[in-house]
């Protein structure tokens, strides 16, 4: 095309020139008369061609030089170029350090493989103990151990995997510059080399800093990966051996493991010395700390709690005492609970350890428990009757020897007496008060507990005298166990209780309501529901010191985790029984929220609409939160729930109608308020002060003290009549009919009026009204209007107003019909 543009721009100055060359020919050029006509024609035909000829190699030579200046590909790299790749090199190599730097976790990871080859070489050592029964409690914190240490494994080798992968990302690129041409050229090119020798140098020393940094990080790297590698084989290896044991406890401890107590020990049992019980100890210890310091997550969240439930309990006290109203705690008799709460707020959360941490070392249960005991004997011990705390204080003894014999590392044939001895003797002190009746007057659980300790001593002797050395050991710590934990949950209990009723008090004061309320109707409600918790709490601290926590939850695992099916419905146990437990724990919030706020029920809150209208709010927000949670935690598909609302929708069609009606009704009430809590109403024939709007029906309290129930949708579909929706105020009419008097001057109803205003209830705005009727000739009727500011006071002011106009009466001399 450029060729083409070229012609067409030539060949007119080629004509141009020609037609200007022609026009400035002699005259000799001019054609000839007609008899010279041919010899003319022939010289036209010469020039012509000669014409022709200039404008090939005119047009040849143009496009000669257009292809040349044009179109020339020049592959030769110029020195900017060298520059550029050599800053490109120097880049990547910089890159290195930055790569490596970002290795932050390496000295961590080796620090912690050295510590866990700690823990694993004293746990081989401890599985390695032939000669020595196993404690339970010490193999399910194996088990948790280690599986700590595996996800801790998992954790380094995430990150070295990571690291690995990010060096050989850079070995790659940097392999990739052997193929790079002009980095070979300036090696081999001395004229290139002489001119980038500073950036050749500078290139060098970088070289050398990279090559170090990838091969040493590459080397640690490796090494780290080798080591936790090989904590992965030791922990699966110790893990597979802890099931094994954790298994072989249920078959071997009804079996006989050991010889009779009364036999003679074999030959080559070890001797005791002083270096057992150190390493016992230390390995105990070491232990302990390595567990503690990798699961130290689960006990804050104890220490969270305790914090609050002290600071709660203080706050309370605090906001009592501000207000000089610490003399209304009297008729509750706390005797758990103190201004400041050190020693309730260490039972609470001492009951509340084990849940948080079901498979701790031994020596963390047994200390957790013994710290317990030691608070509960400064409790108590003005609590209880002298022999009594008496017994308290040898069951703290006796259950303090049982782990100094455990961890003093003595030959087994010599534990088994130190258990015998300890066993006979709890057996002994259990039988001593069951006998004597020192518990008369207590608690029937605790007739029940003293037995069950009494039973499981009893058997622990027997087990031990013939073998069942595991099991003895099982069932001599579970006894102890099993006392401790009832009396803390006892106090656990009141401390539940004497909180929520403290809680109750304090916000009633805050609110100025009155300081009595219903007390037993309450606590029976707090009591339920503390109980029903420490009852929970009681079984799984027993059932693990049994060992049967573990097997007992596998076994409900499986039961609520297998998918069934009905028709194409599938389900599970669990996410059934999840539904249901979210949706109950909602309806027991939204029923006993308000105990929170100070709001017990009674009339004193009534007052407080706003309260009462937002605890509403709150409740449904509970009740369709709860449902919506239960949905979703279950696992309930969406099309799923859409067939139960359609057979939900079959069932309203067929005789649930009255049910949505009222839940309908409830809701509307709720939001569109043309009632409210407190608000003095009359529907159909009933007249009374709401005492609450639920969800399906609201109450009305009459001025007789009667609770009328009405449904919801009875409420809407008849008028109502609300005396309190805008205000509280109301008229009042009075009548009295008195004699004529003999003056007419007598009688002034402004004096009556003045008599009703001093009355402090009388709305002062609107002006009250005297009118005076004649009846007959002898008598005369008065008849007073007035506005009284509430409407909660009207008997009591109108009988105010009535006796003080009798008053003005009589002292005029007027007698009153």
């Amino acid at each position: 095309m450029g060729q083409s543009f070229f012609r067409l721009m030539v060949l007119p100055v080629v004509m141009l020139l020609s037609i200007t060359s022609y026009a400035q020919q002699p005259d000799s050029t001019k054609p000839e008369p007609v008899k010279q006509h041919t010899v003319k024609l022939d010289s036209l035909k010469t020039t012509t061609k000669k014409k022709q000829e200039f404008y090939k190699q005119t047009f040849k030579r143009v496009r000669r030089k257009f292809d040349s200046t044009l179109f020339t590909n020049v592959d030769v790299p110029t020195t900017s170029d060298y520059a550029e790749d050599l800053e490109r090199v120097y880049l990547l190599l910089n890159h290195v350090p930055i790569v490596t730097e970002t290795f932050v976790h390496l000295a961590e990871i080796d620090t912690e493989l050295d510590e866990e080859d700690s823990a694993l070489d004293i746990l081989k050592a401890r599985m390695s103990q032939n000669d020595r029964t196993f404690n339970v409690r010490n193999l399910q914190m194996f088990n948790t151990l280690l599986d700590e240490l595996s996800e801790n494994v998992k954790s380094y080798s995430h990150y070295l995997n990571h690291y690995d992968t990010a060096l050989d990302g850079i070995r790659k690129e940097i392999a990739a510059l052997r193929k790079d041409t002009l980095m070979l050229h300036i090696f081999r090119d001395s004229a290139l080399k002489d001119t980038f020798q500073l950036q050749l140098d500078q290139l060098k020393s970088k070289w050398r800093q990279a090559d170090s940094l990838i091969a040493l990080n590459g080397q640690e790297i490796n090494a780290l990966k080798s080591e936790a590698s090989s904590h992965a084989i030791s922990i699966q290896d110790l893990g597979y051996r802890v099931d094994q044991e954790l298994k072989a406890v249920g078959s071997k401890a009804f079996g006989k493991e050991r010889r009779y107590l009364w036999e003679p020990r074999s030959p080559g049992s070890r001797a005791y010395s002083a270096n057992n019980m150190k390493a016992s100890v230390d390995s105990e210890q070491a232990l302990a700390r390595y567990y503690f310091t990798n699961t130290r997550h689960k006990r804050v969240w104890i220490f969270l709690i305790g914090l609050l439930f002290f600071f709660w309990i203080a706050y309370n006290y605090r906001s009592l005492r501000r207000r000089g109203k610490l003399a209304s705690l009297d008729s509750f008799q706390f005797g758990f609970i103190k201004p400041l709460p050190f020693s309730g707020t260490l039972v609470f959360m001492l009951s509340l350890a084990p849940l948080f941490d079901l498979h701790a070392p031994a020596i963390y249960i047994e200390s957790i428990e013994f710290v317990l005991m030691i608070v509960l004997t400064f409790i108590l011990h003005k609590r209880l009757p002298r022999l009594l705390f008496y017994g308290w204080c040898i069951l703290l003894l006796l259950f303090l020897l049982l782990p100094i014999v455990r961890i003093l590392g003595l030959p087994l044939s010599m534990e088994r007496w130190a258990m015998l001895f300890i066993d006979i003797a709890s057996l002994g002190a259990g039988l001593y008060f069951l006998v004597k009746g020192k518990l008369k007057g207590q608690r029937k659980i605790f007739h029940a507990i003293i037995i069950l300790y009494s039973l499981l001593n009893a058997l622990a002797i027997w087990c031990n005298l013939f073998g069942r050395v595991t099991l003895a050991q099982i069932l001599s710590s579970t006894a102890v166990y099993a006392v401790a934990q009832t009396v803390s949950v006892a106090v656990f209990i009141r401390l539940v209780i004497e909180s929520f009723l403290l809680q109750i008090q304090a916000s009633r004061v805050r609110k100025d309501y009155p300081d009595g309320f219903d007390l037993g109707a309450v606590s029976k409600s707090i009591y339920r529901f503390a109980l029903t918790l420490a009852i929970l709490l009681w079984l799984i601290v027993f059932t693990t010191n049994l060992n049967l926590f573990d097997s007992i939850n596998d076994l409900l695992y499986a039961l609520f985790t297998t998918p069934r099916e009905i028709g194409s419905f599938s389900f599970t146990l669990g996410g059934l029984v999840l539904f249901l437990g979210i949706i109950w724990l909602a309806n027991f919030l939204q029923r006993y929220i308000a105990y929170f706020f100070g709001d017990t029920g009674d009339d004193a809150a009534l007052d407080d609409r706003g309260q009462r209208s937002r605890l509403l709010v709150t409740r449904l927000v509970l009740l369709i939160g709860g449902f919506l949670l239960a949905v979703a935690a279950s696992g309930l598909s969406v099309d799923r729930i859409t067939v139960i609302l359609g057979a939900l929708g079959v069932g309203v069609g067929l005789g649930l109608q009255n049910i949505v009606n009222n839940f309908v009704s409830g809701i509307i009430l709720i939001f569109d308020r043309p009632v409210r809590i407190g608000d003095t109403v009359e529907v159909g024939d009933k007249r009374g002060r709401v005492k609450e709007i639920g969800i399906r029906s609201s109450t009305l309290l009459t001025e007789e003290g009667a609770e009328v129930i009405i449904p919801n949708g009875d409420v809407l579909s008849n008028h109502i009549v609300n005396w309190t929706l805008s205000n509280n105020h109301v008229r009042i009419a009075l009548a009295f009919t008195i004699e004529k008097p003999a003056k007419p001057e007598m009688l002034q109803p402004d004096e009556i009026k003045d008599v009703v205003k001093k009355n402090a209830n009388i709305l002062d705005r609107r002006e009250p009204e005297v009118l005076l009727n004649t009846i007959s000739s002898k008598s005369i009727e008065i008849k007073i209007f007035f506005w009284i500011k509430d409407i909660t006071r009207t008997t009591y002011t109108s009988g105010e107003i009535r006796t003080d106009v009798y008053r003005y009466l009589d002292s005029k001399g007027i007698n009153v019909s």
